[in-house]
């Protein structure tokens, strides 16, 4: 599920500041930023997004504004002593060779901050910050998912109705049946001596009428759909998973429905049936 937060807490005379961004995906996938004052709290900041958004796409950037951190300065000393090595090395190796000051920026911690805050310090200010950017994600994603209970509300009752003309349609295409098939003995016999037992025609219709039966079916999809609905409107929190597996068994019953329907209007129910069924499949995609 999507969601955007931003948190800030003081540090210093200036602040810290966390912007978190997250977008739909099956697993957690985290990506992070911080300022170069800041690499070895990257862990940190990433545990408490771990622990708060739990999936996603998320990306995190941190930054730092006013004087949190004061300018780095060169330490004289060590750059004096460096480039005395250099010119030394020179010396020995090519002494016409010339030593340029900006070799000096190769060494490595030559420049060093006069006044960095305390780590416990800063990692207080880091955690105030982030919790309060995945305060900001978990709200907006809350948004969403009200919105998303409303589609899943109005597309089950699509589905209970359409359950319900499948129903319906029943009997009417077992009559349409018996009347298709005697019509067509009536047909074959037409100026014939030999008769039709209305025994054998009744039990043919009986026959089609039992594999055409849609009852059980349709009593077990109404089970996963309430049980969905019931899911949906919990204030307990319900995974994704456990909406897909239901909406899983909906297809199942919906996939028999349609291999006993020989009616072009039931075919027709069924594939919209499907088709509601499919796009809440999509819909709790985005659940987590």
């Amino acid at each position: 599920m999507t969601g955007h937060g931003v948190g800030s807490a003081p540090l210093r005379s200036g602040h810290v500041e966390v912007e978190i961004r997250s977008v739909n995906h099956r697993y957690l996938e985290m990506r992070t930023r911080l300022p170069p004052e800041l690499p070895e709290h990257a862990s940190l900041v990433e545990d408490i997004a771990r622990r708060r958004l739990v999936r996603g796409r998320v990306e995190i950037n941190v930054r730092t504004e006013g004087e949190s951190f004061d300018d780095a300065v060169l330490d004289v000393t060590r750059a004096r002593v460096a480039f005395e090595q250099l010119v030394a090395l020179r010396d020995a190796l090519s002494p016409r060779e010339p030593v340029p000051l900006s070799l000096l920026a190769s060494v490595p911690e030559l420049f060093i901050s006069r006044g960095t805050p305390e780590r416990g310090i800063v990692r207080n200010a880091l955690t105030r910050a982030t919790e309060a950017a995945c305060d900001g994600v978990s709200a907006m994603r809350a948004r969403e998912g009200d919105a998303l209970r409303q589609d899943f509300e109005g597309r089950l009752s699509r589905l209970a109705e359409l359950v319900a003309e499948i129903e319906a349609r029943g009997p009417t295409v077992v009559a349409a049946m018996r009347k298709k098939l005697g019509e067509r003995i009536e047909k074959l016999l037409a100026g014939s001596p030999i008769g039709v037992e209305s025994g054998r025609l009744e039990l043919e219709v009986v026959i089609f009428a039992d594999r055409s039966d849609v009852t059980e079916e349709c009593t077990r999809f109404r089970s996963h759909a309430d049980q969905f609905r019931s899911m949906v409107k919990a204030d307990d929190p319900v995974t994704g998973r456990r909406l897909d597996f239901l909406l899983q068994e909906m297809a199942r019953e919906s996939n028999t429905i349609g291999q006993k329907s020989s009616d072009a209007d039931l075919a027709r129910l069924v594939v919209e049936l499907k088709t509601e069924i499919e796009r809440l499949r999509e819909q709790v995609q985005n659940v987590l």
